[in-house]
């Protein structure tokens, strides 16, 4: 009886359908009973008969039709994640069926980088389809092993536990979970991580399809794979002929040079892609590389035998998004035309197909604090990118987390998305199942990317405006937030004048600032170098 009752609660919205089924029926009774009560009718009499039935049965199954459908809705806000549920609160039955449908059967889509960037794309894929193949480079950033390493004698797997970390259900509970670092014991000073990696090892007996079946075991959407299980070493040749052979050190020696990279190579040369590797990208639908670290985990995952000439020979999408911003001592004053040169030089012709770039108008104090660092935004120069017969897509990509300039992982899932539906149409297969329910999706999408948007420019609205000071010019009332960033950045640049004064060497100023981070407990590990 319980059960029952909850039927009729105000979030269920199902007793407007059944007040509405007791209108039809109301009309139906109505009609009925004049014709048992009526001898002889004339035509309005009969006219209104006919209307209250026909009205009357419209109202009943209308009714029935909406409980049914409500009813799966609600289906669905059971056994979704509640975090999701509060995303979408439009929760319909076009996601019931996506769900069971488009996961499982989905476009398969490979990712080949490592890092944030890579991270970011399949947090976005993974809304639309499981078929999802994230191929990550399991190199050491020139950093000591940590201890979990060192006695569990594992390859470096940071980016590999990281796109797992992107590729779960609950983000938040499985980071905690892989980096929970023991105290005590004799387990002091391992990530359970490392741990759960290790056994898994062991029980499968190879790196490449413990990760799979790691995967499967943590219920992911989708699955990591490393690109290859040999102990790889990154080198780059620079313009002057130095050889560097050391990841992390590659910034550092550029600076120290100025000399550009020519080149980067992988050592041994001749290490073959893990299994998996090649199978899935010979079947993905859409292949997609980058953003991330040109020189350090895009190039180097294609230098690997036979994965630049299995994209080549691909029949799918082959779509690379580049980066918003340069990387200090890897692509510093690159342009977008620089990234996909860098790429065709290490890779060949015909490894791109499409390039998806940014065109948001980025906060200028965000790009200004990026500058102090070495960094700019990458210019988009399409002219030349034209010349090589690739197709551009301009988008909106870029979005602020905290003080960082980041990917829209919506954004670059929906775009891939699209071009998977456009060539379906093309195909004359808009009315195949997959198409119907992608199609579905992109539209929800951009419904609430319109509302997004409004919501977003309401929040620029000054909230308050009586807290203001009234004798307060009309420019400080407008501008005041942002001459505050740049005083703000203008304190960072003279401590970082300071610091460079007391070491003499431009290289050892982010390596203070992030001492004095970490002596506060807000240090993050940051891979890029700084460049003043």
């Amino acid at each position: 009886m319980k059960g029952f009752l909850t039927w009729f609660k105000g979030s269920t919205k199902i007793k407007r359908w059944v007040f509405l089924i007791l209108v039809g029926i109301a009309f139906v009774c109505f009609g009925f009973s004049n014709l048992l009560i009526s001898d002889e009718m004339n035509a309005a009499e009969l006219a209104k008969v006919v209307i209250s039935f026909v009205f009357g049965f419209i109202c009943v199954i209308l009714g029935i039709v909406y409980i049914q459908k409500r009813t799966l809705e609600l289906l669905i806000e059971a056994n979704e994640p509640a975090e999701d549920v509060r995303k979408n609160a439009q929760v319909n039955i076009q996601s019931l069926i996506f769900n069971k449908k488009v996961y499982e059967k989905g476009p398969k889509i490979v990712v080949i980088g490592g890092g944030n960037g890579l991270n970011t794309v399949v947090e976005g894929l993974k809304n639309y389809t499981s078929n999802i193949t994230a191929l990550v480079m399991m190199t050491d950033y020139g950093n000591p092993s940590n201890d979990s390493r060192m006695q569990l004698n594992l390859l470096p797997m940071d980016d590999i536990k990281e796109s797992m970390i992107a590729l779960s259900e609950n983000k938040e509970a499985m980071d905690r979970i892989l980096k929970y670092k023991f105290e005590q014991g004799n387990l002091h000073g391992l990530q359970f991580g490392d741990i759960f990696l290790s056994a898994m090892d062991e029980i499968y007996g190879n790196v490449p399809e413990s990760v799979e079946n790691m995967s499967k075991v943590l219920n992911m959407t989708g699955k990591v794979l490393p690109v290859t299980s040999d102990k790889i070493e990154i080198c780059a040749e620079l313009e002057d002929g130095t050889i560097v052979k050391e990841k992390n050190k590659i910034p550092e020696v550029v600076y120290d040079k100025v000399s550009k990279i020519n080149r980067i190579f992988i050592q041994p040369t001749n290490c073959t892609p893990a299994p998996g590797v090649l199978k899935a990208i010979q079947e993905a639908d859409a292949i997609i590389i980058g953003p991330g670290s040109l020189y350090t985990n895009v190039i180097p995952s294609l230098l690997v035998k036979g994965v630049a000439r299995t994209i080549k020979e691909s029949k799918a999408f082959k779509i690379y998004i580049s980066n918003i911003m340069t990387q200090p001592g890897q692509t510093d004053n690159y342009s977008l035309s620089d990234h996909i040169d860098a790429i065709v030089a290490h890779a060949g012709e015909g490894i791109i197909d499409y390039c998806i770039c940014d065109t948001g108008e980025i906060v200028p104090e965000f790009v200004r604090r990026y500058n102090k660092l070495g960094s700019d935004i990458v210019e988009r120069n399409y002219q030349e990118i034209k010349n090589r017969s690739i197709k551009i897509i301009q988008k909106n990509l870029s979005r602020i987390e905290g003080e960082y300039i980041r990917h829209d992982p919506d954004m670059i899932a929906s775009t891939v998305m699209e071009l998977i539906c456009t060539d379906l149409k093309f195909k004359d297969q808009q009315y195949d199942t997959q198409y119907v329910l992608l199609n579905s999706k992109l539209k929800n999408h951009r419904k609430n990317e319109k509302i997004k948007n409004k919501h977003h420019k309401k929040e620029k609205q000054p909230k308050i405006k009586e807290e203001r000071n009234r004798n307060q010019s009309k420019f400080h009332k407008k501008y005041s937030e942002r001459i505050r960033d740049i005083q703000n950045s203008d304190q960072i640049r003279e401590r970082n004048k300071k610091i460079f004064e007391e070491t003499g060497s431009l290289y050892q100023v982010n390596a203070r600032q992030n001492m004095q981070e970490k002596a506060k407990g807000n240090y993050t590990p940051k891979r890029q170098k700084p460049k003043h």
